[in-house]
């Protein structure tokens, strides 16, 4: 009877520390898939209207493309304490949609990256912005050369139609062009990306190619590849056209895939711990 109540007490204990780790657990990632529920626009108005960390981002949907003027590298750029240092500028022009509403400091997605506009010229039809170390690192930005066409499109503010997805601007990573082939009227890609970021791309989930919203048709986890396609609208309103094989394209994976993934990884971490320490109490219920 005492090793039957023994059992029957650390059985008890077991099943409650789990109920509670699952608890806690799916607290935390409803948490999270509430803040990018609010941040896509589908929470009600109210809530939205209470939602300031995310009122400007990007939906995905290419406004217009622009040409690169110039990649230039500068070493006499004022820092806050009124020092000089180095760093990127990016010039862009014939983007008459950009000078829309555009003030200094506002955001727009180049090619899929985030950047801050410093210069604007509305005669012109033409912006600056600045590279920092990481967006040359993360991206291909670094290579543009005067002529090259970018994809652009300005923040919009939540509460607004999105024909796209939540796409942040921050670049996971680049990614090269594997294989394009023709299916009809649509155009396919295969790119080959860092296996650090296949666990965020899903078959017909969201993925942001060069600040475009598009769906993942397949996957390929053991080749680290995966396709998109274009449909014969889509073509000629961006740049992915132009790329062929071997070429780069930057990848911003989605969010919403990165919360579910750290929610979860706390919820195993919870999980493992939970079964050590009733592991433990079972072996002190045992000797006792």
């Amino acid at each position: 009877l005492t090793r039957r109540a023994k059992k029957e007490r650390s059985r008890h204990a077991q099943q409650s520390h789990k109920e509670k780790a699952i608890k806690m657990a799916w607290k935390s990632l409803i948490s999270a898939l509430w803040i990018v529920w609010q941040c896509n626009g589908f929470a009600p108005a109210v809530v939205q209207r209470h939602v300031s960390t995310c009122a400007k981002m990007f939906t995905g949907i290419v406004e217009e493309m622009g040409s690169v003027v110039s990649l230039e590298s500068r070493d006499d750029m004022t820092l806050w304490d009124g020092s000089k240092g180095s760093g990127t500028e990016l010039t862009v022009e014939d983007c008459p949609t950009m000078m829309e509403g555009a003030y200094l400091g506002c955001s727009i997605c180049v090619s899929g990256v985030c950047l801050t506009a410093t210069e604007l010229d509305t005669e012109q039809k033409r912006f600056k912005v600045g590279l920092a170390p990481e967006t040359l690192r993360k991206t291909y930005l670094g290579e543009l050369k005067a002529g090259d066409k970018v994809n652009l499109e300005r923040a919009s503010e939540i509460g607004g139609r999105n024909s796209g997805h939540f796409v942040q601007g921050h670049v996971d990573g680049a990614g090269i062009v594997a294989d394009r082939w023709i299916d009809e009227d649509s155009l396919f890609y295969k790119i080959q990306l860092e296996s650090a970021l296949m666990p965020y791309v899903v078959p017909k989930g969201f993925i942001a190619i060069d600040g475009t919203s598009l769906t993942v048709c397949e996957v390929d986890m053991a080749a680290n590849t995966f396709t998109f396609m274009l449909v014969e609208y889509t073509q000629k309103k961006i740049i992915v056209p132009a790329k062929l094989k071997g070429d780069k394209v930057n990848i911003e994976v989605d969010v919403l895939g990165k919360y579910s993934h750290t929610a979860v990884q706390a919820f195993t971490q919870r999980i493992e711990a939970l079964e050590a320490k009733v592991k433990s109490l079972e072996e002190q219920l045992a000797n006792q």
